[in-house]
């Protein structure tokens, strides 16, 4: 498939193109029917909620709010309506605004007044909802609203529909990702074609996902988060799976070989591991299923179909351009020393090397150093609240944060989230006085009944997210509404968000207990060990407990959250749990997948569990880093989204992509592979016999050496080059040729001074060894069965030569 593409890169290409074009055209011509569905079934607040759509059938469209505030005298003074008393007027004959409730219309009207006088409010109800209310109109209601504003005279704006004009342009986050992902892709390929490409995938991938779920809209439910969440995740995997199949290219025409053969070597290699890895996030999204929360459903398909979309462009759209650009994909520099000096030898970069060297002589340090960072970090778990965030979490500066604080303080905390017990039958009287006697109820408001419905408006005087007002919920449903006597249920915003973070906590055992069985079969299959899945399921729940208390530190206790101007602190989003573990497990699966296909590879060649680990880990740290970093900009990005649900997402998904690249792939797991030894592969036998085979990343096929010997399996010989001092020689070269002096293989030995070279059959051979600045060295060593392990001393400028 990666050569029908590239030899018909132009087709591919006007293919995709005109599929972008196409599903775009058609979103922008249907529109968005984006809807946030609560379906809890089997709750109160559910129950309340049904009753009162029975009882209540008109009230459709949103409601916002116009708070004024004076510094002297009162609301009611005649100066004051003269300037708000017009533009509520004015508001009222607007486009898309169906009514207003004024506190200067008839008795009813004092109610919206506070007792001191000094805030009043007026409700304004739109006949759409807020997600279909053009933004134009939205405007044309706050500038309305706030030309009245003069000295002494605040007038501010909340609800639904205000917040919505008040987002940055839609598109800004994604906009600022992908520059700061575009400048990590020009630093780790210094060319200008190669840093585009991941991010023409990730357009390509995200804009199509992005599409297809605003179609989807129109058909089934989907939440309005689900588009965010979808371009920031589909930014994140599209940019780093071309970012692998991209790298695997440029090495294989430093290499020497032709560009289509690299391209197509290329997908048939790390293209596979991103099939794989796109698997395992799809798998791990669709887990999100098993809490049956309908609200996630929409999530699912939006992420899912990002996902799909992405992996597709990598593996089709993805060698069509590489067609394009030929050896363009290379800098000019690296082109020139192609050309000049010839294909260059495969190593390691110094730093990468130096650290794998580093982590194999002190396991037992690192590991513990790495142990003991992330249980600090995860200390604030402990401590982790859910629920729901609402407008008192915006930024201080907005109109909708201001509207809330002026509402809490002329009305109380409460009057934010009122409750409302719906009742169906008994003594209403009685359950009334209960209310009005209950501690923690600021005011109690009995609504004129509907078909046997009783709405009964409970105002607390705690604030909705606050524990306190979870707490009386639980007292009315279990203590006040049973001593009156009433059928009744308590439903309401507060209420629901309560309810909803109670039936997330309630599932998420079965949520993750799923997700990582489901990991632990796949790397089972992969990798072909017991230990690699459970090391890798482990580190799944360390970097959870760690990422989920870097996101209490800072949204549930404030610690910078001025700094990131992301508002007031709270409690956590009820379903960011489920979202974020199965982005964080798809995303870890991906690393673990080409950190471990590597050293599994070694393995397989040498049985040497050191060797393997140390060169699967100096050989892929420097990608996995590269795409994590990558990665954290494009979520930190999303702060500016000016949605707070997705700014807590980002933050949250940033510093879990960090400390499970930078941390745990990059020091505990091969820390913890290095003190495990040779146990890392074990497998029972007769499980192995049971077990279907999954090549993830097959190895480059390349012409085998001709044997030296007529039959035997092929070996190997391994070892270290050092000087006399036992400091390690790097960049010598490696060659091993047969009795008869024709060369079989030659390396460069890495930064540590390892060195492996392929023995095609038992025999005797020449191993020689020569280093610019050491000399030179050659001996025969006989190989019988298995890998061999030859150490080489360098001693000096003189030459040991052998006939």
């Amino acid at each position: 498939m990666a050569r029908w593409c590239y030899r018909h890169r132009l087709v591919v290409l006007l293919l995709w193109v005109g599929a972008l074009v196409g599903v775009g055209f058609s979103a922008s011509t249907a529109g968005t029917n984006y809807a946030n569905v609560f379906s809890l079934p089997d709750t109160d607040s559910k129950t309340a909620y049904d009753l009162m759509q029975k009882a209540f059938p008109n009230t459709s469209g949103d409601t916002d709010t116009v708070v004024w505030k004076v510094d002297s005298g009162s609301v009611t003074d005649k100066a004051v309506q003269d300037r708000v008393r017009p533009a509520l007027d004015e508001i009222a004959k607007l486009p898309g605004v169906g009514a207003v409730t004024s506190p200067y219309a008839g008795a009813r009207g004092s109610a919206q007044i506070s007792k001191d006088g000094t805030i009043a409010y007026a409700q304004l109800t739109f006949t759409k909802r807020a997600n279909e209310i053009p933004k134009e109109q939205v405007q044309k209601v706050l500038d309305t609203a706030q030309d009245a504003e003069r000295s002494g005279l605040q007038v501010e704006l909340g609800g639904q529909a205000i917040q919505r004009v008040q987002e940055p342009p839609q598109g800004l986050s994604e906009m600022v990702g992908i520059i700061a992902a575009a400048v990590v892709l020009f630093l780790a390929f210094g060319s200008f074609f190669a840093m585009t490409l991941p991010i023409a995938i990730a357009v390509f991938g995200v804009g199509m996902g992005l599409f297809s779920t605003q179609l989807l809209s129109h058909t089934t439910d989907i939440p309005d988060i689900a588009p965010l969440l979808a371009s920031l995740i589909g930014l994140g995997v599209g940019i780093d799976y071309a970012l692998f199949i991209v790298t695997r290219h440029r090495r294989g025409i430093l290499r020497g070989m032709d560009p289509e053969e690299s391209a197509v070597t290329a997908l048939n290699t790390s293209g596979r591991a991103v099939l794989f890895a796109g698997g395992t996030v799809c798998i791990a999204l669709a887990g999100m299923l098993v809490t049956r929360l309908r609200f996630l459903d929409g999530v699912v398909i939006g992420t899912s179909l990002t996902v799909v979309l992405s992996v597709l462009a990598a593996t089709t759209l993805l060698p069509a351009l590489l067609g394009f650009l030929g050896p363009r994909v290379l800098s000019r520099r690296q082109r020139r020393r192609l050309a000049a000096e010839g294909p260059e030898p495969e190593r390691a970069s110094g730093l990468a090397a130096r650290w794998s060297a580093n982590v194999q002589k002190r396991p037992r340090r690192i590991a513990a150093l790495a142990v003991v960072v992330m249980a600090v970090l995860a200390i604030p778990v402990l401590s982790l609240r859910l629920g729901a965030t609402d407008q008192g979490n915006d930024d201080a500066s907005t109109t909708t944060r201001k509207a809330y604080d002026l509402l809490a303080e002329g009305f109380g905390p409460g009057f934010n989230g009122p409750l409302q017990v719906v009742s169906v039958g008994g003594d209403t009287a009685k359950l009334v006085q209960g209310l009005q006697s209950t501690p923690g109820v600021a005011q109690v408001a009995e609504l004129p009944p509907s078909q046997g419905v009783t709405v009964i408006q409970v105002v607390p005087t705690t604030s909705p997210q606050s524990k306190e007002t979870d707490d009386l919920i639980d007292t009315l449903r279990d203590q006040v509404i049973p001593k009156a006597g009433a059928e009744a249920h308590v439903g309401g915003v507060t209420a629901v968000s309560k309810d909803f973070a109670s039936v997330t906590g309630d599932r998420l055992p079965l949520f993750i207990a799923t997700i990582i069985t489901l990991g632990f079969l796949l790397l089972l299959v992969a990798f072909r060990s017991l230990v690699v899945p459970l090391t890798a399921a482990l580190m799944n729940l360390i970097a959870a407990a760690a990422s989920f208390g870097v996101l209490v530190a800072v949204f549930q206790w404030g610690w910078g959250l001025d700094l990131l101007g992301l508002g007031k602190e709270g409690p956590i989003n009820a379903f960011l749990p489920v979202i974020m573990l199965s982005l964080l497990f798809g995303l870890s699966m991906d690393y673990q997948v080409f950190l471990v296909s590597r050293m599994h590879e070694e393995w397989v060649h040498t049985k040497d569990n050191a060797r393997a680990v140390r060169v699967g880990l100096a050989e892929t740290s420097r990608v996995i880093n590269s795409a994590a970093l990558i990665m954290v900009c494009v979520f930190l990005a999303f702060v500016l989204s000016g949605d707070s649900g997705a700014a807590m997402a980002g933050v949250g998904l940033a510093a879990a992509v960090a400390l499970d690249a930078f941390i745990l792939r990059t020091a505990l797991v091969p820390a913890a592979m290095h003190l495990l030894g040779n146990s890392n592969w074990w497998l029972p036998t007769w499980l192995d016999k049971r077990l279907p085979h999954l090549a993830v990343e097959p190895q480059e096929t390349a012409a085998a050496p001709e044997p030296t010997e007529p039959t035997g399996p092929a070996t190997a010989i391994h070892g270290f080059v050092r000087t006399a001092d036992g400091d390690p020689v790097e960049e010598a070269s490696v060659t091993l040729m047969s009795k008869g002096g024709r060369q079989l293989d030659r390396v460069t030995s890495l930064a540590d001074g390892s060195y492996i070279v392929s023995v095609p059959a038992p025999g005797a051979y020449l191993l020689a060894v020569t280093s610019a600045s050491y000399g030179s060295k050659a001996r025969h060593v006989t190989v019988v069965e298995g890998p061999v392990v030859y150490d080489v001393e360098l001693t000096g400028d003189e030459v040991d030569a052998v006939n």
